[in-house]
């Protein structure tokens, strides 16, 4: 297999502290990643949080290879690092490890640390998510039906919808990767509010599903002290650990959450309360 270059930005870790006093062109380059999917590349953000690197593949009819990045100091990224993919477009095909996943829309692969270069074929639009990794768990495909499903939130509260679990404990082992995506019932545009934190570990959020015109404010910053992000379609947004990560839409949408650090329990964040937020 030949070698894709990679497309690859970075974007090191910011402190609160810092963080209040950027403006909105300030926060969109510290935390905001647009431009992901291009046809025919390989796009990646090494970031400075928990080192999580999250990107786009798009084959576009011609086979992508991702193997060495130079930012991971590997020959291979998957020397020391898991992978997970989740296939945002029609079907289409990855390759490691001597195996072939066909995946359709909505489906997640894990790939473990040592898996080797990975190739992606088909129709897909591939949203890669990687972490650094301690040891080699089994390869495996999960599709939406094998997703573990928590509803929560109601219709009165705009806030309804289902949180599909797939690269997670309660479904399958990975070091410290843990992925899924939340589906929003009819007339909901809520995500995560009431807002938490979680200091152990970091966060990306992929926002897709979305009409062309359509937006979603993403809030993040400290409870007291918090900025905006305005995003559009097949747009990805790092929240650090000390930052809410929150957002209404102006129509419906479903939104990738991918987090990285300490601890894969996903129920261990702290709560913000209505009466903190400014």
């Amino acid at each position: 297999m030949t070698q894709t270059t990679p497309h690859v930005e970075i974007r090191h870790a910011v402190d609160p502290v810092t963080a209040r006093q950027l403006d909105t062109q300030g926060l969109r380059d510290a935390f905001h990643m647009p431009d992901l999917f291009a046809e025919g590349e390989i796009r990646l953000v090494y970031t400075h949080y928990d080192r999580m690197i999250a990107g786009g593949a798009v084959p576009a009819g011609k086979a992508l290879v991702l193997d060495h990045v130079k930012q991971t100091g590997t020959a291979s990224i998957l020397d020391r690092r898991e992978m997970g993919i989740v296939n945002v477009g029609d079907a289409g095909t990855v390759s490691a490890a001597g195996e072939s996943w066909e995946m359709g829309r909505g489906d997640v692969l894990y790939l473990p640390m040592g898996a080797g270069p990975v190739s992606f074929d088909g129709a897909g639009r591939f949203y890669i998510l990687s972490a650094p990794a301690h040891m080699a768990h089994p390869a495996r495909l999960v599709t939406l039906a094998e997703a573990k499903k928590v509803n929560m939130g109601s219709a009165a509260t705009a806030n309804e919808r289902t949180i599909n679990q797939f690269i997670h404990p309660d479904v399958m082992p990975s070091c410290q990767l843990v992925v899924g995506y939340t589906q929003f019932h009819g007339g909901s545009v809520w995500n995560t509010m009431p807002a938490h934190v979680h200091d152990r570990r970091m966060e990306v959020y992929l926002y897709f599903d979305m009409a062309e015109d359509a937006r979603v404010f993403h809030f993040m910053g400290e409870p007291n002290e918090t900025r905006h992000l305005v995003m559009k379609n097949e747009e990805a947004v790092v929240s650090p650990p000390w930052s809410i990560h929150c957002g209404a839409g102006t129509g419906s949408y479903t939104f990738i959450w991918a987090m990285a650090g300490d601890n894969v329990d996903y129920r261990d964040v702290e709560m913000v309360s209505m009466e903190e937020l400014r």
